[in-house]
């Protein structure tokens, strides 16, 4: 029986593929900073990921297969920066080459480069091609929005519509968003596994719409009244900022908005996922933004 290990299996599209790989017959090893989120009776071993481990690393990557890495930090806070997770990243790559990993399939993000001005993609952009250089044969996925699940993005603007009289969208909101569910992901991520040679494609679904739009459906779909008014790009992070104080969170960051601006959260690739936003976005609108998802505490709390 194959063994692939997992990291993050109890988080968000960490635990979508662990589902998948169990659901084919594998054994799942997880590499976690949280293994107290294993569920109770769960058949995935549990190791910790312990950047600064070495040794521990590869001794708890033998023996696998593919090596799934979703691994990422989404913005700094404390010790957590993008240059802390391109080195973390670059150890793992290593650990598993002395391991004898023989496939990895890696997360990335649409339009990660290493000269981009955005911190996120950049450090994405320097992970690739530490990868590419590793010799050892690889996948690497681009998504750049999930949904699906108990995602945070969507979940949190229908919060907000819900809550709010007036919600704000930076400038005309005709910048574009492909986002690709979470369980296609994992699909799209189990067959790149099985795909001969190296491969980087992006993960994206079949439904590219303006996030004005977005914002209008889910509007529609929770059969929320909030006014949805233009609000300079400018102004966007700072009412960002003064949410988050208030909710003890980091809803959205000054180089998320100017990325997704500037068309970075869109892309011109075919389909890799089959689930439409829109629809699902409508199916789903009684359960959406019931409840408010904290992201730092999920992630450090």
């Amino acid at each position: 029986m194959q063994t692939d290990v997992v990291t993050g299996a109890f988080g968000y599209s960490g635990a979508a593929v662990a589902r998948d790989l169990l659901a084919a017959g594998h054994q799942v090893r997880t590499l976690t900073g949280h293994p107290d989120r294993r569920p109770a009776g769960s058949p995935i071993d549990v190791r910790p990921l312990d950047f600064a481990d070495a040794d521990g690393l590869e001794r708890d990557l033998r023996g696998a297969h593919t090596l799934y890495n979703t691994y990422w930090v989404r913005f700094p806070h404390g010790d957590a920066s993008h240059a802390a997770a391109v080195a973390n990243s670059r150890a793992l790559f290593a650990a598993a080459a002395r391991a004898g990993v023989e496939r990895i399939v890696h997360v990335s993000i649409t339009h990660a480069d290493p000269a981009s001005p955005y911190p996120y993609f950049s450090g994405k952009g320097e992970v690739e091609a530490s990868l590419r250089d590793l010799g050892v044969p690889y996948a690497i996925a681009r998504p750049v929005i999930l949904f699906g699940g108990h995602g945070v993005l969507l979940n949190n603007i229908a919060w907000l519509l819900r809550r709010l009289p007036v919600f704000a969208v930076g400038g005309r909101g005709d910048y574009r968003v492909r986002p690709i569910h979470v369980d296609d992901l994992a699909a799209l991520l189990l067959r790149l596994a099985d795909e001969p040679g190296n491969v980087t494609v992006d993960a994206v679904g079949p439904d590219s719409l303006p996030f004005l739009d977005l914002v209008r459906a889910i509007r529609a779909a929770v059969g929320s009244r909030a006014l949805i008014v233009p609000a300079p790009g400018w102004a966007v992070p700072a009412l960002s900022a003064a949410l988050g104080a208030a909710l003890r969170d980091v809803l959205l960051t000054r180089d998320e908005y100017q990325a997704m601006a500037a068309g970075l959260a869109d892309s011109d690739a075919p389909a890799t996922g089959e689930t439409s936003l829109t629809e699902w976005i409508s199916a789903h609108g009684r359960e959406l933004g019931l409840t408010y998802a904290n992201e730092l505490t999920r992630h450090y709390r």
